[in-house]
């Protein structure tokens, strides 16, 4: 198995002595509660007013700040003190917060990542077995009653859609600079951005370059999203879009003369089957000087591990709440298909925005 060092380090020998294992895996088995009790720190100030504190604050000074209860305090504080996100002074009973606890607060990704697991996934991660063994996304009921996570984004309930879209944009948004240097390198004019979501990179696109041309391919509810998002914008009127349901194998992408294909994290959507099938009918509406260009979050190939933590967890995200059939994949489970489908890796692009990589592809 390919490993990038800092996951290499990690993954191939053990780290801890019997006794911090042990810790380990009654953090594990308390893992739900850690969580909430960490977000409830999170939401309710309490986090904020001890960074704040130059000296640490008493129990007494944190009821007067945060107005919460000396009960509900106490629990809080001494369940986070054992979580590891709070310290406390013996002498003058002064909690003060930790490095972990200034991470969970002042980290953007883990802010993104406490909203999606408890608005998106909490609830439904109670069906994680029975969506293992089904293939199904058996905790989507939780949210509603449709097939994949996908068909119903456009109807989710506010504060659910919101944290989802943070996730999914937090992402995506902060490698879109150096993707556009990569993908206009070559001064594409046409350009299919399939599984193009709400338009953001389409917008970004026509931004950078006045002269291309772009079409979103999705489904038809994220069409209707993208068209309301994309309204009045500049450079709105070189977007089209192009409704589709992908997952058919029957519908084929539209024909066209395409300099470009880019598929941003959108194959992790799919199972290794699913994603050869589109692959295959990329393949065929590319020519010669076409380039498809894929960008995902491959989980060997983070420079630091904590991100490849984050990775294989949100692959329980799929599981269980997105489509029961998909994952964040290894780098070489997509170029297995890349290649079984008609296509070769002609160059990589690692270390772009929170741990993308770009495989430009072209057909063999």
């Amino acid at each position: 198995m390919n490993l990038f060092q800092s996951e290499s380090d990690r993954y191939t020998q053990e780290q801890l002595s019997a006794r911090e294992a042990q810790r380990l895996a009654e953090y594990i088995a308390w893992g739900p509660v850690i969580f909430q009790v960490s977000r409830l720190m999170v939401k309710w100030g309490i986090l904020d007013a001890l960074r704040d504190s130059l000296e640490g604050l008493t129990l007494d000074e944190l009821v007067k700040q945060t107005q919460l209860s000396e009960y509900a305090l106490k629990v809080l504080l001494e369940a986070s003190l054992s979580a590891g996100t709070v310290l406390v002074n013996k002498d003058t009973d002064r909690y003060t917060i930790s490095k972990t606890g200034w991470f969970l607060l002042n980290d953007p990704a883990t802010r993104v990542n406490i909203d999606f697991n408890h608005d998106v996934n909490y609830r439904g991660m109670f069906f994680l077995d029975e969506a293992l063994k089904e293939g199904k996304p058996a905790g989507l009921k939780t949210l509603g009653d449709w097939p994949t996570i996908y068909e119903g984004l456009s109807k989710l309930d506010k504060q659910v859609q919101d944290s989802w879209f943070g996730f999914d944009h937090f992402y995506s948004d902060h490698s879109f600079d150096k993707a556009l240097e990569i993908v206009f390198g070559k001064h594409p004019k046409h350009l299919m951005d399939v599984g193009g979501n709400t338009g953001r990179f389409a917008l970004r696109c026509v931004e950078y370059d006045p002269e291309v041309n772009v079409t979103i391919v999705d489904l038809p509810g994220q069409i209707g999203m993208m068209k309301k998002n994309i309204e009045g914008k500049e450079g709105a009127e070189r977007i089209n879009g192009y409704p589709t349901n992908i997952l058919d194998e029957h519908n084929d992408l539209p024909q066209g003369s395409w300099d470009a294909i880019w598929m941003s994290q959108f194959l992790d959507c799919f199972s290794e089957e699913e994603i050869y099938s589109i692959l295959v009918r990329a393949a065929r509406v590319m020519k010669n000087d076409s380039t498809l260009y894929i960008m995902e979050t491959f989980w060997d190939r983070q420079k630091y591990e904590p991100a490849s933590l984050c990775l294989t967890m949100t692959s329980v995200y799929f599981t269980v709440m997105a489509n029961g059939n998909s994952k964040m994949y290894h780098s070489d489970d997509m170029i297995k298909q890349i290649d079984r489908a008609g296509l070769r890796v002609v160059d990589t692009h690692d270390g772009i925005g929170q741990g993308h990589t770009i495989l430009e592809v072209k057909l063999k």
